[in-house]
């Protein structure tokens, strides 16, 4: 799998896929092509890396020099900000063009929405 970082604009709706039945991402645009999707291979929500923040790591005292006392955290606001942090990302199975029929232009991709931003991100594509 290739990995990308492209910002990609998706209309939602009804898609289907092996345990999955309702609204997804229908369609998107990507380098200004359109691709449709066929099915949803797969369906997740990741958090994001709230074990990096600086509120956990003097919490389990990884960020205290050897020798030196851990000092008590200060609150920030950061650890709950970092904690509520996610992304749902969705593994579909896609084809060029509104009939998106079988042969080439096909491809199975990750996009992912962030609901910090709602921003739509093409993160993976094979094809």
């Amino acid at each position: 799998m290739r990995l990308y970082d492209d910002p990609v604009e998706v209309r939602r709706g009804w898609v289907e896929g092996p345990g999955h039945h309702g609204e997804g991402p229908e369609q998107f645009l990507w380098r200004g092509r359109l691709w449709k999707v066929r099915s949803v291979l797969a369906h997740w929500v990741e958090t994001g890396p709230w074990w990096q923040a600086a509120g956990v790591r003097a919490v389990i005292g990884s960020d205290v020099p050897a020798g030196a006392v851990a000092q008590e955290p200060q609150p920030t606001g950061g650890l709950a900000t970092d904690l509520l942090v996610e992304r749902e990302l969705w593994r579909v199975e896609a084809g060029r063009g509104l009939a998106a029929g079988d042969g080439p232009g096909a491809g199975i991709f990750d996009l992912s929405f962030s609901w910090g931003d709602g921003r739509w991100q093409l993160v993976g594509c094979v094809d």
